[in-house]
């Protein structure tokens, strides 16, 4: 039995981005204290962290002093090079392994993963030029989309190719190199499982959660959402089945396509918190982080519980465009929550924070939070 890492113990987060800031904020609030280190400064969870190193992940060095310095680390992205993690499990326990990561930063070796473990998945073939690209749509037909092999989130790195002729421009336009042909999945919509593995194989999850999307980006979340034909019991057994077959400890997202006659196909997995799950962190009796703690700590989890209905939406910086958005206006609705992430520069596109907002039902819930980002420009 894995002896439980107790608070007022260290945890260290590889990355310093907003999801380490709300880990950072659950482990201070369970009495534990926070080392972060990525290679910048002044990042969000640098803020709100005990100690910030400024490293490069590839400084093997500077990562295993972090990790003599810590109890246990985590990571909050999963582009964190394997070898920095497997330079830090030399020092201390870290969850997930290094192995989970390998698999979940390269889309190819993801789908071959889910693929050979009986997962459901669209189809898809490798691709590593523009002339196997031809040969691989006569297999898998048109439309298509192509993705990069790796370091792709939010859209980025992706092409659809709606015939044959595009593929020459499809490719130009994720730039070479290895990638993944997938067919076109006409989807009704896009859901999530949010769920947590722990050291013992405990498993507690968030239940099924709709994902609406704008310009590729996550837009707004809808907890409690119920599918048709016990669809949620599928969604929620297929997440629990992909943590055990990964050996997962800790936190992490399977993102789901519904097909119009309701059939569930894996998109993609996240092992980290995810953007649609921080409903949790107002709604729900645990929030993601705070399961994140409990699973890198080897501590019981706690009650997933929905409170009430409630709804969250992404903040993009496209929002600050005509200058500072108008918070108070936001705020007027008094079922309103906001979440800032500390970053000072708001480029278009780039998450800055979320409101999540409460309602009669999810759809109430949405509508208020939907509303209140619209006060801020007016």
């Amino acid at each position: 039995m894995t002896d439980p890492i107790l608070p007022g113990a260290t945890l260290g987060v590889l990355g310093s981005g907003q999801l380490g800031r709300m880990f950072a904020i659950a482990a201070r609030r369970m009495g534990y204290r926070v080392h972060t280190l990525s290679p910048a400064s002044g990042t969000p969870t640098g803020q709100v962290a005990d100690r910030e190193v400024v490293a490069a992940y590839d400084d093997l060095d500077a990562v295993a002093d972090f990790a003599r310095r810590v109890d246990a680390v985590t990571f909050e992205f999963e582009n964190v090079p394997v070898a920095a993690a497997d330079c830090a499990a030399q020092h201390c326990p870290v969850r997930p392994r290094g192995e989970v990561l390998h698999i979940a930063q390269n889309r190819l070796r993801e789908k071959r993963a889910l693929a050979e473990a009986g997962f459901p998945t669209a189809a898809f073939e490798r691709v590593t030029g523009s002339e196997e690209l031809v040969q691989a749509l006569t297999r898998i037909g048109t439309p298509a989309v192509l993705k990069t092999a790796g370091f792709g989130y939010d859209g980025k790195g992706q092409a659809v190719i709606r015939e044959p002729g595009e593929a020459a421009s499809a490719w130009a336009e994720v730039g070479g190199g290895e990638a993944v042909l997938e067919a076109f999945v006409d989807f009704e919509r896009e859901v999530s499982v949010v769920a947590a593995r722990g050291v013992d194989g405990a498993f507690v999850h968030y239940g099924v959660t709709e994902n609406r999307h704008r310009n590729h980006v996550l837009d707004v979340s809808l907890p409690g959402t119920v599918l048709a034909g016990g669809g949620n019991g599928r969604a929620v057994t297929i997440a629990r089945d992909i943590l055990e077959a990964l050996d997962v400890v800790g936190v992490l997202c399977v993102e789901f396509f519904v097909t119009r006659d309701g059939e569930l196909l894996v998109n993609e997995l996240a092992p980290r918190p995810h953007n649609s799950g921080h409903f949790s962190v107002d709604a729900s009796v645990t929030c993601q982080f705070g399961q994140q703690v409990r699973a890198l700590c080897a501590l019981p989890f706690g009650s997933t519980a929905l409170l009430q209905p409630a709804a969250m939406v992404n903040l993009l910086g496209d929002l600050w465009s005509q200058g500072e958005p108008d918070w108070a206006a936001a705020l007027a609705d008094d079922r309103v929550k906001l979440h800032l992430y500390g970053k000072d520069d708001a480029r278009p596109g780039r998450k800055m924070g979320h409101i999540t907002a409460f309602g009669d039902d999810a759809n109430d819930a949405a509508r208020r939070a939907e509303a209140a980002r619209e006060r801020l420009v007016g």
